[in-house]
């Protein structure tokens, strides 16, 4: 799902990303490093929602 192009499926996985950081910040965090080059905008940006504003920073300059 990582490249899929249909909008849904890129909202969908970012919203289980958000989510799931709730509980695990560090390793949603070390998964939208390792393949953010790879994933879309929409995905990354609905993954960031729930993150520590630091890391949320941080991973914004990537």
């Amino acid at each position: 799902m990582l490249e899929d192009t249909d909008p849904m499926v890129q909202k969908g996985y970012g919203w289980l990303l958000k989510v799931a950081s709730a509980d695990h910040p560090d390793e949603v965090f070390a998964f939208l490093k390792a393949h953010a080059d790879r994933m879309p905008r929409t995905t990354f940006r609905y993954a960031l929602e729930k993150m520590p504003e630091e890391q949320r920073q941080e991973a914004m300059r990537w």
